[in-house]
């Protein structure tokens, strides 16, 4: 049964790559008036933000924000063109810097997680299987894996509201500071959204693979 749900989510997951892949190149081809950069620059001097730099990244959608460094990191794809998808990226990575900057709480949560899972995913595919190998001689190797595999799906469900709230941010102000009018604003929510899908699916499937891990511990006991 769970092989089953296994193809099911990677078939999801593909699907909705797919859909962001669409969304993203379908949007690319209508044109606003300014490029990316211009629009992470100008919502985030709207927003009083004066101590983040905007700044371009190799590759196809890698855009992120980067609290460390202040840094609002836009694809080249999206950094140097004027259409509704680079400004719905850009935008929405810079709700991720408002979120920063306002001090917003799942942000924070995230943010405490990252040291943590960062470890723990350096070694967890390895002491799931030592747990799994060694199960009846040393079952609390697998427990271990089990509670370093949770610490990563709490990070896939805190990253949602993050996520959805940075993309609601975007949303609004391009709408509000005249950069999306009613016929691109819907656009733009519309590639936001099948973004968001992608971490929806991410953290379902983490989920899934949890449980999986769990039922063979408890299977173990029975």
């Amino acid at each position: 049964m769970y092989w089953t749900l296994f193809i099911i989510i990677a078939l999801v997951s593909w699907a909705v790559s797919a859909l962001l892949e669409r969304r993203f190149k379908e949007y690319s081809q209508v044109d606003l008036r300014l490029t990316g950069r211009d629009v992470a620059e100008k919502m985030l001097r709207d927003n009083g933000i004066t101590d983040v730099n905007v700044t371009c990244t190799p590759g196809h959608l890698t855009d992120h924000y980067d609290p460390r460094t202040k840094t609002v990191n836009l694809s080249e794809s999206v950094y140097n063109s004027a259409s509704v998808a680079a400004a719905a990226v850009a935008a929405h990575e810079c709700g991720h810097a408002l979120q920063h900057a306002y001090g917003y709480t799942p942000l924070r949560m995230r943010s405490a997680l990252v040291p943590a899972v960062s470890f723990a995913s350096k070694w967890l595919t390895w002491i799931l299987l030592a747990g799994i190998l060694m199960i009846n001689s040393f079952p609390q190797l697998l427990t271990l894996g089990v509670v370093m595999y949770a610490l990563t799906t709490l990070f896939a469900f805190v990253t949602l509201p993050v996520e959805i709230n940075a993309s609601t941010r975007a949303v609004a102000w391009l709408e509000q500071a005249g950069i999306t009018d009613r016929q691109t604003t819907p656009m733009a929510a519309s590639a936001l959204r099948s973004a968001a899908y992608t971490y929806v699916v991410a953290a379902l499937a983490s989920l899934g693979t949890l449980i999986y891990y769990i039922m063979i511990l408890v299977g173990r006991r029975d």
